[in-house]
């Protein structure tokens, strides 16, 4: 019985050696992509993508540009009735939620497209409207607040079985990033309270960065075979409770869309998988996906006063929100 007890003491010994030793290969195998990532060359944008494009690198010099840092009572004062009355001209009913932070009263803001069908099954796109005190913020988050104000545009006129919900949140940077002076935990927790069901929640964070060099792609584990070397693709990024839902998106963007991407579905304690406002919608146990350029693991510019908006790669960029207008529309009318 002891040699027994022994042999399978050794066991758990060697298999936690083993998952410490490759804990890149862990990740990789927690979930099998669906679809295949586009690999070819881009057609020149036509139409309906040289709107969206034009429409996004507007947004961004607005507010990467124009507004600068948003960190201070009157730049943010400035992106909120930016946004606000973008979502206005698009016909959407603007509401707001107030919360305290240290001194100053700060807001998220919301525009809803009411489903016909489901209306109480809620699909909600986020970003942060704020930027670290050191920068602009072109690609963090002003491609975040563009990718979502560009959807509430292409959707303002379009019927949809769920509920659609446009919300930019505020003070996701530090100092108040992982605390309860986030926008989105006063949000997400509102969300829990009010027992709304969210279908699916999508947070947009950081996507204007891409570049064809080698090596300019980097993770947060150092083995992570199958990825990238070069930052030329958009990620889906989940914890693992979200798997199903990111699955979903992934799939709808490969099936519809021209443009590289990668996902990833791992443990929350991976660095940089909680790191944008999707965090308090897990821990209020609701489906969240976060679409990202990865950010520091790519850009070179990230958090500095070079984040500004002639960095970002605007037909990329357009090509990414075409896609994700086909991810948004697969979740809000599947049956």
């Amino acid at each position: 019985m002891k040699t027994t007890y022994f042999k399978f003491k050794l066991l758990l010994i060697l298999a936690a050696i083993a998952l410490l030793a490759v804990p890149g290969m862990l990740v990789v195998n927690m979930i099998n992509m669906p679809g295949k990532s586009y690999n070819g060359e881009f057609a020149e944008l036509k139409g309906h993508e040289v709107e969206i494009e034009s429409q996004l690198k507007e947004h961004v010099e607005k507010l990467g540009g124009k507004f600068g840092i948003r960190n201070n009572p009157i730049t943010l004062q400035m992106s909120l009735n930016y946004i606000t009355d973008r979502l206005k001209s698009y016909g959407y009913v603007v509401k707001e939620q107030k919360y305290n932070v240290d001194t100053m009263q700060l807001r998220n803001i919301e525009a809803e497209k009411r489903g016909n069908q489901k209306p109480d099954e809620i699909i909600i796109l986020g970003a942060h409207y704020d930027s670290v005190f050191s920068s602009p913020g072109a690609d963090d988050n002003g491609s975040g607040v563009a990718s979502v104000l560009e959807l509430a545009r292409l959707f303002s006129e379009k019927k949809s079985k769920r509920t659609i919900r446009f919300v930019f949140f505020a003070s996701e940077e530090p100092p108040y990033f992982r605390s309860h002076s986030m926008g989105s935990y006063h949000y997400a927790t509102r969300c829990k309270q009010r027992k709304e069901n969210l279908n699916a929640v999508l947070i947009f964070e950081s996507l204007g960065y891409y570049t064809d060099d080698l090596n300019s792609q980097r993770y947060p584990l150092a083995y992570l075979p199958g990825y990238p070397e070069e930052g030329n693709f958009i990620g889906f990024v989940s914890n693992l409770n979200s798997q199903k839902l990111l699955k979903k998106c992934i799939s709808a963007f490969r099936s519809s869309t021209d443009f590289p991407s990668q996902g990833i579905s791992a443990p929350e304690w991976i660095t940089g998988i909680d790191w944008s406002d999707q965090m308090y919608f897990w821990k209020n146990h609701f489906q969240a996906v976060m679409i990202t350029d990865t950010a520091l693991y790519r850009n070179p510019y990230y958090h500095t006063g070079a984040d500004t908006p002639e960095k970002l790669n605007y037909p990329c960029f357009a090509r990414v929100v075409g896609g994700m207008e086909t991810v948004v529309a697969a979740l809000a009318n599947y049956d």
